[in-house]
């Protein structure tokens, strides 16, 4: 897991190369929408690639992680659908409506059902390389929607080089970020971790959260400011010195978000000392959200060390998927 996660940077290049070769067919369109299909690591690309590309896009960008697809799916959609080992039953499931729905539907996978069946049925297809745990090959199902999107009309081409240089730029930062993790380690463990952001880095927290409940074997939950000020503050009166917090700040977050979060800051303070900012590096919002996605990777690995526990075991999820396998 340590040499995975280490290896992020040098990840990120090889994908660049992976999509610059791959080759796909006319891009048709105009497109209506997108939906990108997938679960766990394999989803959360999507939902990267979705908010970074936001003012960008020509159209709506949706992610779903189900068996399902939204009805408005058509002949006018593109569908992205994206599952590591090529396996996964929901995204199955969710490509095989999109092909019945007349989508245009495109497959980044290392293998599995889900290649077999873009072949068949000559699909756009990015393969990605195998073997690994899904969570630890972000960068090459990331990279490829960006490719996607590109190709088929939706963002332009300028995320090669943003995300070239945030990959050179977490090499050269690479002893700080482990520094900086180790550091902010020491300071969750023994706590239930709380996680918050501004809206538009929403799926960083999601990440972060995913990676402590499978490296670490933690529970913890995450909330996006402004919304959670409607909600969740209210529900900080049960709070207690047990909760950990970390906010993941930009100082390009909007103006009025900021005075939020020091409002926030004062609210969970009567509640906990326990709440750690963590701002983000980086020229660029490829640059700046690569780099919080880095350090939350290694705190996931250095909070399962302190446990002793092995970040790369999920027994529990290979029982629930042996118990589905065992309904057909």
């Amino acid at each position: 897991m340590q040499q995975l996660i280490e290896a992020f940077p040098k990840q990120l290049k090889e994908a660049l190369e992976i999509g610059r070769k791959a080759q796909l067919k006319a891009p048709g369109g105009p497109y209506a929408n997108v939906v990108v299909t997938g679960l766990g690591g394999s989803g959360i690309g999507g939902k990267l690639a979705a908010q970074l590309v936001h003012k960008e896009a020509k159209c709506p960008i949706e992610v779903y992680h189900n068996y399902y697809l939204p009805g408005y799916v058509n002949h006018k959609s593109l569908v992205i659908a994206c599952s590591y080992s090529g396996n996964t039953e929901e995204t199955i499931a969710a490509m095989e409506q999109a092909l019945a729905k007349g989508a245009r539907v495109c497959v980044v996978t290392s293998g599995g059902t889900m290649l077999e069946t873009a072949k068949a049925k000559g699909l756009d297809h990015i393969v990605i390389p195998g073997g690994n745990p899904p969570r630890t090959m972000l960068a090459y199902s990331l990279v490829q929607q960006f490719f996607l999107l590109h190709h088929f009309g939706i963002i332009g081409d300028g995320f090669e080089g943003a995300i070239n240089a945030a990959a050179q730029m977490l090499e050269h930062e690479k002893e700080d970020i482990k520094k900086a993790a180790t550091a902010l380690t020491e300071k969750l463990v023994g706590k239930r971790l709380v996680i918050y952001s501004e809206a538009n880095t929403e799926a960083v927290c999601i990440r972060f959260r995913q990676q402590v409940n499978e490296n670490s074997k933690e529970l913890c939950w995450h909330h996006a400011i402004p919304e959670m000020n409607h909600n969740e503050l209210v529900g900080w009166a049960g709070g207690d010195k047990n909760i950990a917090v970390v906010i993941f700040r930009h100082k390009a977050d909007h103006e009025r978000t900021q005075m939020r979060m020091e409002i926030n800051k004062a609210v969970f303070e009567k509640y906990t000392p326990n709440v750690f900012e963590v701002w983000s590096q980086g020229d660029t919002a490829f640059a700046r959200q690569l780099f919080l996605i880095n350090l939350g990777d290694w705190v996931s690995l250095y909070w399962a060390e302190k446990k002793g526990v092995d970040p790369s075991e999920i027994a529990v999820i290979n029982m629930l998927k042996g118990k589905l396998a065992e309904v057909k």
